[in-house]
């Protein structure tokens, strides 16, 4: 009897068909510009079926993202670039690279210590590059929604030593309600908040990044 063919094996081969030449007119059309937002509205498709803790459908969206891979890396394949293999290989690697305290010999003693290092290694692996990182605030995805982006923008100046540390607790559905109220402030004016957060979360990562490079002077003075 023929082995099974595994799962992942099945799911590329279908790929490969709906973008063959006889295959899908939809799916041949289709470039990696085209479908970029796709990917965005499953992940989000995803975090709705956790949140509702149902199983089922968790695994209908993981699968739905996990098709969004799969799609570019069929295109990135047919024009030579890479292919899945490479894209699951290359993921394999920097997960040991990044965790020596798990697959080498490195002592870490709390997740903060993970984090630093993580931070470490990623910076060394692109040292040199053309996707050098030379700041703290590169590689927060310019896409993400406008409170998301302000977010991770407060917190990684807040671990550079860039902002004051913020005091945990306090009144979250207060500030939930405030937040909402925003909102409606600014529709009542006929401004957009995402834009609005979005321009000004633009204007304080400018400062930040000022802030950021007199830090670093400082310390090359110092050292």
């Amino acid at each position: 009897m023929a082995k099974k063919k595994k799962a992942i094996d099945e799911l590329l081969a279908v790929m490969a068909r709906l973008r063959a030449p006889d295959g899908c007119p939809w799916d041949q059309e289709q470039n990696h510009k085209s479908i970029r937002l796709n990917a965005i509205e499953e992940v989000y498709e995803l975090v709705d079926a956790i949140e509702a803790d149902d199983d089922v459908e968790m695994a209908e969206e993981l699968g739905d993202v996990l098709l969004q891979v799969v799609f570019h890396a069929q295109m990135a394949e047919e024009r030579g670039a890479f292919d899945f293999e490479q894209v699951a290989r290359g993921i394999a690697d920097k997960l040991v690279r990044r965790h020596p305290h798990v697959f080498g010999d490195v002592d870490v003693k709390d997740v903060d210590g993970v984090w630093r290092q993580w931070e470490k290694i990623k910076i060394s692996e692109k040292a040199g590059t053309d996707r050098e990182r030379t700041s703290a605030f590169d590689g927060i995805p310019r896409h993400l929604p406008a409170l998301m982006r302000a977010h991770e923008l407060t917190k990684k100046a807040r671990k550079h030593g860039l902002l004051p540390q913020g005091r945990k607790g306090g009144a979250k559905a207060k500030l939930a309600k405030e937040l909402f109220a925003l909102v409606q402030r600014a529709q009542t004016n006929g401004w957009q908040a995402e834009a609005l957060l979005r321009a000004e979360t633009a204007r304080h990562e400018k400062v930040l990044r000022k802030k950021e490079s007199k830090k670093e002077k400082a310390r090359q003075k110092r050292a």
